[in-house]
């Protein structure tokens, strides 16, 4: 094991799933090749000692750039060029990319953009990385390297700045964006960082630069965490969410939401909750702030609806005729942000068998067809829409029928007039 800065030992990872998969083995094995380091860094390691899944393996290496591309080739694995300048190389072995950088120090930062260069010191390498627990390394024997005593951090769950917390949010203002979701992710929730929130508040400006692109990125992996709540709280607090959103946030209806989520065992849905937390009539400022999708805008717009169909004291064929016309994802989550709003109780018995509504009914086909019209008589043209449309207007009120000679029925008596 190798000794944190403070004296806390991290656990030996050796044998663990994801270090002994055969890709990262045969990574290890060419980066290691010639005499060079490599250690698995950030996320991973991150992740392995908080008992969380592995996804992404990031590599450091003290091999330089131009000899990673060299090690993988004779290695017999697809090396991909992705950011040489910065010293970083996609090793792809057995279909899984690593991404593998050297390591680095910065000679001069201006925003996201430095000048770095090379080193071998790993020391060096973990002082221009955001946060102590992703200054975490983990050699290919499972040994784990704690320069900077990120793991005490991580075992109090504690999301602190490497350095000067204001350095590191001016060198990337998304920092400010990800202090708060790894609060969410990974904190304790109990107060923030208190250096890393006062850096945050005195850099709000630099929010202003980030692309849209980027803030819904990091704002719905925010919004999807367990800590969710309090780290929106905590941004609230310190007035940083109206120049992500360009509104000051509505964090008790986003808070209602998602204890309903909980009661009724559904998984967080963020853009759910970006629609409880910042929309206020119309998608479309969101939506060209954020850059989200058609899907995403869409989402949103129904989330805005307010029709009676959601609530329960309504008839079920009302919530029946709003979920044939919209469909079943459309209502439920209009069903479930008009619970929110009421402000009923999350363990609200009617409510919840609202919002179950399509589970256990399913949704019918409309029985007629323009086929079935033309074959009356009628020519086509505008008047076969206009028949079937009057035809499904009765048959929704009626309660969705099945009987076929009463469908026939009434097709024939609206095609006389």
């Amino acid at each position: 094991m190798a000794r944190a800065k403070d004296g806390v030992r991290p656990p030996d990872l050796a044998g663990a799933e994801w270090l002994s998969r055969p890709s990262t083995r045969a990574v290890f094995a060419a980066l290691t090749a010639e005499g060079a380091e490599a250690r698995a860094v950030g996320g991973a390691v991150r992740n392995a000692l908080m008992g969380t899944p592995v996804k992404d393996i990031d590599i450091a290496t003290t091999a330089l750039p131009a000899d990673v591309m060299r090690l993988a080739a004779q290695a017999g694995l697809h090396a991909v060029p992705t950011g040489l300048e910065h010293g970083t190389v996609t090793v792809i072995a057995k279909h899984a990319p690593f991404e593998v950088t050297t390591l680095r120090r910065d000679i001069e930062t201006f925003g996201r953009h430095a000048r770095v260069t090379f080193t071998t010191d790993w020391s060096e390498d973990a002082q221009r990385r955001d946060f102590t627990m992703n200054a975490l390394y983990c050699g290919p024997e499972g040994t784990v390297h704690d320069p900077l005593g990120g793991f005490e951090d991580l075992v109090a769950r504690r999301v602190r700045f490497i350095g000067d917390a204001k350095q590191r949010i001016r060198e990337d203002y998304l920092r400010t964006l990800r202090f708060f979701r790894f609060l969410a992710e990974y904190g304790n929730a109990t107060a923030p960082d208190a250096e890393g929130l006062a850096a945050a508040i005195a850099e709000r400006s630099g929010l202003a630069a980030l692309s849209g692109e980027r803030i819904r990125a990091e704002l719905l992996l925010l919004l999807a965490a367990p800590g969710a709540i309090f780290a929106v709280r905590a941004m609230s607090a310190a007035r940083l969410i109206e120049p992500v959103l360009g509104v000051p946030g509505n964090v008790d209806l986003l808070a209602r939401l998602a204890a309903i989520e909980q009661a009724l065992g559904r998984p967080p849905d963020p853009v759910l909750r970006l629609a409880a937390l910042a929309l206020d009539g119309s998608p479309a400022p969101l939506q060209a702030r954020l850059r989200l999708s058609a899907a995403e805008t869409a989402k949103l717009a129904y989330a805005n609806v307010r029709d009676p169909a959601f609530d329960p004291s309504s008839s079920e064929h009302e919530a029946q005729a709003f979920l044939y016309r919209h469909g079943a994802q459309a209502f439920i989550d209009g069903a479930l942000m008009a619970w929110a709003r009421c402000g009923e109780d999350p363990g609200s018995q009617s409510r919840a068998e609202r919002v179950r509504l399509p589970e256990r009914w399913q949704t019918p086909e409309l029985p007629v067809r323009g086929a079935d019209v033309l074959a009356l008589g009628v020519k086509p043209g505008p008047d076969v829409g206009r028949l079937i449309a009057a035809f499904e207007t009765w048959w929704i009120a009626q309660g969705f029928p099945t009987d076929a000679k009463l469908a026939a029925d009434k097709l024939r008596e609206l095609v006389r007039g």
